[in-house]
């Protein structure tokens, strides 16, 4: 289940919704009635998905035919990539610089050496409580300092990337966002839309629907907190679905980009407000990353919310206005 789920109070609302599992989540889209020159509500639907299914299949790592596969097996400094990677790469390497380097999307050799080199769907995660006793001193992460993206040269209007052949990338929470955000641009006519990936969330629409977001406990999954949203979006970064167990103790996804180990930083979830889901996801990694005493400065712009280990939360900048406004 993900961290932050949407639904519309009220009643009844026309709209068509759709549901499947990508990116190694549930995935859930919400499309309304027509405007203008919109497709029907059940079309702008299986688009949507269709969409989303061919973005899962170029940039999953976990697929040996997918492009992002074939992109980290290069050999050549140049290659070619297409239209749909070369967004990947933008949205990556803007992420990086939105978060000052803690969000780096290379960082994949040491993802996989704290054990993540395949799926983990349908792998039931280690005991969070436990892993976090066993965890080493917190500390904030820091970022890496080889210069890849500054060094990187992409030209998506030739289709081609050049780069270290010994650069490789890792799709993550960036192509969850990305997704939602390319899905959001072919929805935005009609009435109304949701497109949530994962915990990845864009909404919008004509008519401003307001839905509710709720935010849930990491450690035991109940609700701790609903705002109203009507456009935007929403992204969760979390340990809660990806921590497992290690010769050496627990390991999990969220890296450290300095020290290349799992990062522990006393924080166990975040989740960020941001106008685009890419945005989104790299503020709340970045928010996650950067700890209790770091967060905050993250969060402060557009707002959102943040789980320590000792199960405490605490919300930032306009998000923590209209949680106490609506708790009047």
């Amino acid at each position: 289940m993900s961290a932050a789920a949407t639904t519309v109070p009220g009643g009844p609302v026309a709209e068509h919704e759709r549901g499947l599992d990508l990116f190694g989540s549930r995935v859930r889209i919400c499309t309304g009635v027509v405007r203008g020159l919109s497709p029907a509500p059940e079309l702008a639907a299986y688009d949507a998905e269709r969409r989303l299914r061919a973005i899962h299949d170029a940039l999953s790592r976990f697929r040996p035919a997918s492009e992002l596969s074939a992109l980290n097996a290069r050999r050549d400094a140049t290659v070619r990539i297409s239209t749909l990677m070369a967004q990947f790469l933008e949205a990556a390497r803007a992420a990086h610089r939105l978060s000052g380097g803690l969000v780096d999307a290379t960082v994949i050799d040491a993802v996989e050496a704290a054990g993540y080199r395949e799926s983990r769907v349908g792998v039931e995660p280690a005991a969070l409580r436990e892993a976090l006793a066993a965890a080493p001193p917190r500390r904030p992460a820091l970022p890496a300092t080889a210069p890849v993206w500054e060094e990187l040269v992409l030209d998506a209007e030739a289709g081609t990337l050049s780069c270290d052949p010994q650069v490789r990338f890792d799709s993550g929470g960036i192509a969850k966002g990305l997704a939602a955000d390319l899905c959001a641009t072919r929805l935005g006519g009609l009435s109304s839309f949701a497109v949530d990936c994962g915990g990845d969330l864009r909404v919008g629409g004509a008519d401003a629907l307001e839905r509710r977001v709720e935010i849930t406990d990491p450690f035991s999954g109940s609700v701790v907190a609903n705002f109203g949203l009507a456009r935007g979006a929403v992204a969760t970064s979390g340990l809660r679905r990806r921590v497992w167990a290690t010769d050496g103790g627990f390991a999990h996804h969220l890296i450290d980009p300095g020290r290349g180990v799992s990062a522990w930083t006393g924080l166990v979830q975040a989740t960020a407000v941001a106008p685009t889901a890419v945005e989104a996801e790299a503020l709340a990694k970045a928010a996650l990353l950067s700890g209790p005493d770091g967060a905050g400065e993250r969060l402060a712009r557009w707002g959102g919310v943040v789980f320590a280990d000792d199960g405490d939360w605490l919300a930032y900048g306009p998000l923590a206005a209209q949680l106490r406004a609506e708790a009047r």
